[in-house]
C-alpha cells in the first residue's frame, strides 16, 4: 500500500491525525512559552534566559527518563487505542491549567506544566510506535514510520510558525491560552476513531518502581547488541535535534540579529527538512527496512553542520524580520545548511525506528519503544547539560557549539557503525546498487523472510553478489571463489560479510570440503546461502551449464532453493565484456538491471539442470 493510500486507511488515518495534532499542540505550547521567555518576559524572570531555555528543554524530556519503563508495561498490557484516548483526555486537562497560567503570566507554573506535558507524551510514545506493526503489514512499516515522522515534523513546523505568529500579536497571552485547549480537544476527537489494538501481554504484572523497571528493561535490550546500538543511534539523533532546536531563539537573536520571526523561519526550514528526509526514506530504501542509508544520513549531518559554523560568522548590525533575512545575500547558505541537516536527519532516523520495531518481539515491543524513550530522554537531558557547559561555563558562541556537535557526531557514529557491522555492510551495498546501477526487482517476495534456503543465480559480473545483497530483504551468505576471497585489500570485506570461499576439489580439497561444511552449518542456523552454479563469470552473456554442487548441498540439507536471474549486467562495468579483446560496445556505467525471482523449488524437485532451465526462463522473460 502506498503512503497516500495509508493516509486514507481507516487503521492508520485516525492514528496519524491524533499524533499530528498532539505534536502540533506540544509545539504551540513549548514554542509560545520559549519565545515569550526570550523576547517578552526578560524583565519579569530573574534568571538568565540561556539557562532558562535549556532548563525548559530539560524539564519537558525528563519524564521520558523517569516514567517510560512504566509506560511501556502499561502499553503492552492494555489496548493501545484505549490508552491513546485516555492520554488525550489528560492533555485537555493539562492545557486548561496552562491556559490560566498564560493569562496570569505564571511562568514558573508553566515550567511545571511543561514537565507534566512531557509526562503525558511519555505515556503516548510507546503506544504511538508499538501500534504501527500491529496495524501495518511488514512492507508498509517503513512508509508508515516515514509518514509518522513527516507528520510529526510538519506538525512541529506548523506549530512553530503558529507560535511565532501568536507571540507577535498584541493579545499573545490570550491567543496562546485559547488555542492550546482547542487543539487538545481536536486531538481527542480523532483518537476516538482509532481501531482497537489489543494487548500483546494482558497478564503482565506492572511494577511501579521506575528505577528498577528502567534498569531491567535497558539490561534486557542490551542483550540484543544490534537493537541496542540502533537505539543509541536514535537517541544520538535526539541529542543533536534537541541541541539545535533549543539554541535557535538565541542563535537568531544574537548571531543573526533577527526578531522572533527569524526563529520561526529557522525552525521551519529545519523541521521541513526532516519531513522531506523522512518521506525520501521509502524511495531510498525500496519500501523495506534499509540500514544502508543510515551512515549516508550520519555523514551528511556532520558535513552540513560544519558548514553551518562557517556560514554563521558574519553578524548583521541591525534587527531584521524573517523576510529581510530570507531575501538577504548572506542567508542562503545558513538556510541550505539547516535544510540539509533536517533532510539527512530524517534519512538517518526513520530506518532505525523501523528496524527496532521489526526486530522487537510483539510481546515486548512497547517496552522496547519505552527503552528508546528512556535513552532518548537521557541523551536529551545530556544535550541540555552539554549546552549549559559549553555555552555557559566555556563561553562558546552558538556557531562554535554547532561545530562541536558536528565533530561529536562523527565520533559517535563511527563508534556505532564499527560495533555493528551491518550498518557498514549495508551502506557499501546500498551505495553500489544505487549509484552504479538502476536496479528493478521482480517477485523478490519469493525470498523467505525466515528459515533456511539456497539462492541460485546466473553469474554475469563481479558486482552480482552486492546487487543481490542489496535486493534481499535479509542477510545472505555468499559462496565465492577462494582466489577472489583472498584478493588483497578486499579480503577483509569478504570476511566481514561472512562469505564462504570454495575451491575446485582437485586444486584445494580442504577448502572444498570446508566450504560444504560451512554451507551446511549456515543452513542449519536458518540462514540464506547464495551460490553461482556456473562456477565462473559468463564470457559471452549466456548462461553456462550449472554444476552439480547444488545437488550435493540439498542432499545434505534438504531446503528450498530460490532461483534468481540477473538481466542487464552484461556489458556493464565489472563484467567480462569490459575486456578490450571482447569489447563490442561502449562501456555503460549507469546500467539498467533487473533481478527476477522464481517461486521456491522444493528439495525433491531439485536438479542442476532443472534449476538452470528456470534461471534461463527468468532471464529471457
Amino acid at each position: 500500500m502506498s503512503q497516500s493510500q495509508l493516509l486514507k486507511n481507516k487503521k492508520f488515518a485516525p492514528f496519524f491525525a491524533t499524533q499530528f495534532f498532539g505534536a502540533f499542540n506540544d509545539n504551540i505550547f513549548k514554542n509560545c512559552l520559549m519565545l515569550i521567555v526570550a523576547y517578552h518576559a526578560v524583565d519579569k524572570i530573574a534568571v538568565d534566559t540561556n539557562l532558562l531555555l535549556n532548563l525548559a528543554a530539560g524539564l519537558f524530556i525528563l519524564p521520558f527518563f523517569l516514567f517510560s519503563a512504566i509506560a511501556g508495561q502499561i502499553t503492552d498490557k492494555y489496548d493501545k487505542a484505549m490508552l491513546m484516548r485516555r492520554i488525550k483526555l489528560a492533555e485537555i486537562v493539562l492545557m486548561s491549567f496552562a491556559a490560566l497560567a498564560f493569562i496570569f503570566e505564571l511562568y514558573y507554573v508553566l515550567l511545571a506544566l511543561l514537565f507534566l506535558m512531557g509526562s503525558q507524551s511519555t505515556f503516548f510514545g510507546p503506544a504511538k510506535y508499538a501500534i504501527l506493526p500491529q496495524h501495518l503489514k511488514p512492507e508498509e512499516l517503513v512508509g508508515g514510520n516515514a509518514l509518522v515522522e513527516m507528520g510529526t515534523f510538519v506538525a512541529i513546523l506548523l506549530g512553530t510558525i503558529g507560535a511565532g505568529f501568536i507571540v507577535q500579536q498584541p493579545q499573545y497571552l490570550w491567543w496562546s491560552a485559547v488555542l492550546i485547549v482547542v487543539f487538545a480537544v481536536i486531538g481527542y476527537v480523532f483518537s476516538r476513531s482509532i481501531p482497537s489494538a489489543p494487548s500483546s501481554q494482558p497478564d503482565l504484572q506492572i511494577s511501579w518502581n521506575p528505577l528498577t523497571n528502567t534498569y531491567q528493561m535497558v539490561k534486557l535490550i542490551k542483550a540484543d547488541k544490534p537493537s541496542y546500538l540502533a537505539i543509541l543511534a536514535i537517541s544520538w539523533f535526539w541529542f543533536l535535534g534537541a541541541a539545535y532546536l533549543t539554541q535557535f531563539p538565541n542563535y537568531s537573536k544574537v548571531t543573526l540579529q533577527g526578531d522572533e520571526s527569524v526563529v520561526t523561519l529557522l525552525l521551519a526550514i529545519f523541521t521541513l527538512g526532516i519531513g522531506v528526509g523522512s518521506m525520501l526514506c521509502e524511495k531510498l530504501s525500496s519500501s523495506r527496512v534499509e540500514l544502508g542509508i543510515v551512515p549516508f544520513g550520519a555523514i551528511s549531518l556532520s558535513v552540513f553542520g560544519v558548514d553551518l559554523y562557517f556560514a554563521s560568522q558574519v553578524n548583521l548590525d541591525h534587527s531584521i524580520t524573517w523576510l529581510m533575512y530570507f531575501t538577504g545575500e548572506q542567508s542562503s547558505r545558513v538556510l541550505i545548511d539547516l535544510l540539509g541537516i533536517g533532510i539527512f536527519g530524517g534519512i538517518f532516523i526513520v530506518p532505525l525506528y523501523a528496524y527496532v520495531q521489526k526486530r522487537a518481539a510483539e510481546e515486548v515491543r512497547a517496552r522496547t519503544i519505552a527503552v528508546i524513550n528512556i535513552i532518548n530522554a537521557l541523551f536529551m537531558v545530556a544535550s541540555a547539560i552539554t549546552a549549559m557547559i559549553l555555552l555557559g561555563m566555556l563561553n562558546l558562541t552558538i556557531p562554535e557549539f554547532f561545530l562541536a556537535l558536528s565533530i561529536m557526531n562523527v565520533i559517535v557514529c563511527v563508534y556505532i557503525f564499527v560495533r555493528v557491522k551491518d550498518f557498514f555492510i549495508r551502506f557499501v551495498v546500498w551505495c553500489v546498487s544505487h549509484t552504479m546501477y538502476r536496479v528493478k526487482h521482480v517477485n523478490l517476495s519469493s525470498i523467505p523472510e525466515t528459515g533456511a534456503g539456497v539462492i541460485v543465480c546466473n553469474h554475469v559480473s563481479y558486482m552480482d553478489a552486492l546487487l543481490i545483497a542489496g535486493a534481499s530483504p535479509r542477510p545472505i551468505r555468499f559462496v565465492m571463489d577462494y582466489k577472489i576471497f583472498k584478493t588483497p585489500v578486499l579480503s577483509w570485506f569478504f570476511k566481514l560479510v561472512n562469505a564462504i570461499p570454495i575451491a575446485p576439489k582437485h586444486k584445494d580439497e580442504e577448502t572444498y570440503h570446508n566450504a560444504f561444511d560451512e554451507i551446511s552449518k549456515a543452513l542449519n542456523n536458518d540462514e540464506l546461502v547464495c551460490i553461482f552454479p556456473e562456477g565462473k563469470l559468463t564470457d559471452d552473456g549466456e548462461i553456462k551449464p550449472f554444476k552439480a554442487g547444488i545437488e550435493q548441498i540439498i542432499e545434505r540439507d534438504p531446503v528450498p532453493v530460490i532461483p534468481l536471474a540477473l538481466v542487464g549486467l552484461w556489458g556493464s562495468f565489472f563484467s567480462h565484456k569490459d575486456r578490450p579483446a571482447l569489447q563490442k560496445a561502449p562501456k555503460r556505467f549507469w546500467s539498467k538491471v533487473k533481478i527476477l525471482a522464481s517461486a521456491p523449488v522444493m528439495p525433491e524437485q531439485i536438479s542442476s539442470k532443472a534449476l538452470e532451465d528456470i534461471v534461463l526462463t527468468l532471464k529471457n522473460s
